[in-house]
């Protein structure tokens, strides 16, 4: 991952994409914390770094990342903070949806990698 985030804007970048998917029904349950931790302590972020991000939720958007393959490794971690707590909300399906059509992806593509996830994490 340290390959793709190189800097600190496309680290807090990717954290803000993944706080957005893990708002996005409201709700954020105790794996989806832990997930969201676990995400900011490896790319080395402090809480002082992420605190801009969460004061600011309601004015966020998704931040699209140039490289073809950091959209897709994003894509597929916001896929695993959907699925944390074993079930895939609407909002949060839609959310994943609109960051895949951003990238330049198809709905069968997103729907593809929600299945080959879930086997994995039931696996």
């Amino acid at each position: 991952m340290d390959s793709f985030l190189d800097t600190k804007e496309k680290k807090l970048a990717f954290f803000q994409n993944m706080l957005l998917v893990a708002i996005a029904d409201r709700y954020i349950d105790e794996m989806e914390s832990d997930f969201l931790l676990s995400i900011g302590q490896q790319l080395d972020l402090s809480e002082e770094d992420t605190l801009p991000i969460t004061d600011n939720l309601s004015s966020l958007s998704f931040i699209i990342p140039q490289d073809g393959l950091q959209k897709t490794l994003e894509l597929q971690a916001l896929v695993m903070m959907v699925l944390q707590d074993g079930e895939v909300e609407e909002r949060e399906y839609n959310l994943c949806l609109e960051y895949t059509r951003q990238i330049g992806y198809s709905k069968e593509i997103l729907d593809e990698l929600i299945s080959k996830l879930e086997k994995k994490k039931a696996g």
